[in-house]
Formats: C-alpha cells, structure tokens, sequence
C-alpha cells in the first residue's frame, strides 16, 4: 500500500503498536505527526521514523490523553504545519491492571477513564477541522476486546473495561454520524497481542500460524486493509477470535 502524500496522525506512539505503525507509515511515504505523554519519547520515535528506510518527514508532539488542554495543543500544532489530516489513528489509552475496585487509587482510576474515553473523543473533536480538509479520511480506533459485551477474559481493572466501553460507544454513534461527509470510523477490538518491532530482523520472520497468538504485524495489517479501501468500503470494526 502506498501512502505518498498521506498525512498520517498516531497517538499514543511512544511504543508498542503506535510506534510500529508510524514507522510503517513513514516507510510508505506518509507524512507522520507522533504524540506521546512526554515530548521525550515522541521525539525518540521520531527520529526512528525519520531515519528508517523512507526518509519520512515526521514531527512529534507531546500530548497526555487525559489532559484537554494538551490535547487541543497537539491538533493546534498539527495544524500549523498542514492543511488536512487523511488517518488519525487514536492509539493512545492507559492500561490499568488488577480485577479488583482497590486494585487501583482513585487518580488511576480517573486518568483511565479519562485518557481512554474523553481523550479519544476530543481527539477526534479537535482534528475533525483537518480530517474534514481531506478529500477521504479516516478514524482508526485501537479499542480492545474488552469492549465486548460480556468479554471478560481480561485481567485488566474494571476502571479499563468502562473506558475501553465507553470508546467504543463513541465510536460506533461517530461511524455512523460522519458516514455523509465521507469520513470512515474504522475500530479495531484485539485480545492481548504480542508487540513486534519493525526495525528488528525478526519482524518479518515472526510466526502467524493459527496456533500462535494475535501479532502486531496483523492488527498492522488489518488497519492497512481497511485504509486501502474504496471510498464506497466502510469496514466498522474488526473482532478477533481468542485462542483461548
């Protein structure tokens, strides 16, 4: 899939599957804008992105979820260096484990809710004006099969499970919502996956059998698809079978 002259946005991108697909983006010509909580790792990624194998033009911003006013400074500064914005991938969210209520303080619980939930919605708030300015964009949505009604194989806290619920509420009233203006709302409800690095030599080489668990490399994959769409192609949302 070629992205030339794409603007790609990715939240979250300090590492795991953030940082693997703006390196992905950056190899297939996009121009990447990275965010993470601190300007320290989103600049350490882009660098990488920089230096891979595509030479992309990449900038990278600082922008803690669960804080709006961060959150309006990162589209602010997106929009100061373009006019439109053809993906934005809302990657970001805090994980919070423990299956127990007292498993976690109040402000744990809060900055979950917050980062997951509020932070995904006034993302998408803050760049529809430049989503709007592309001639075919695209929302993607990292949710969680957490979000699955009456999944509850995850360890995670109960505070991860409302926030990962609430986003996807968001974003299935937004697919349908923004459908007229062309805007596709595409989320994705993974298990537990296993993070690969592309610039590593094994990225290519992992196993992807049906025995193996879910890998970054597919969720990567499906995004791409989905993306790589005509613009009649409104894919909602990808469910993954467990192994277990």
């Amino acid at each position: 899939m070629d992205l030339a002259g794409k603007t790609v946005v990715v939240t979250g991108a300090g590492r795991g599957f953030g940082r693997a697909f703006a390196l992905h983006a950056g190899r297939m010509g996009a121009r990447v804008f990275v965010s993470a909580r601190t300007l320290a790792a989103a600049q350490k990624v882009a660098v990488e992105v920089a230096a891979d194998k595509g030479g992309a033009q990449v900038d990278a911003f600082a922008c803690d979820l669960a804080d709006p006013h961060t959150i309006r400074g990162f589209a602010d500064g997106v929009a100061t260096y373009t006019a439109k914005v053809d993906v934005l991938v809302n990657n970001g969210a805090r994980y919070l484990e423990g299956p127990d209520l007292w498993d976690a303080d109040d402000e744990a619980i809060t900055d979950t809710i917050a980062s997951g939930a509020t932070g995904t919605l006034l993302t998408v708030k803050h760049f529809l004006p430049l989503l709007r300015a592309s001639e075919g964009a695209d929302v993607v949505n990292l949710v969680s099969s957490a979000a699955e009604a009456r999944n509850h194989r995850s360890q995670a806290h109960p505070a991860f499970y409302a926030a990962k619920a609430a986003q996807a509420g968001f974003a299935d009233v937004l697919s349908h919502r923004l459908r007229p203006e062309g805007i596709r709302v595409i989320s994705l409800y993974p298990p537990d996956f296993t993070d690969g690095d592309p610039l590593h030599s094994n990225w290519d080489d992992t196993s992807r059998t049906a025995d193996d668990p879910l890998t970054a490399q597919s969720v990567l994959d499906c995004v791409l698809f989905a993306i790589g769409q005509p613009r009649d192609c409104f894919i909602r949302s990808f469910h993954f079978e467990q192994l277990l």
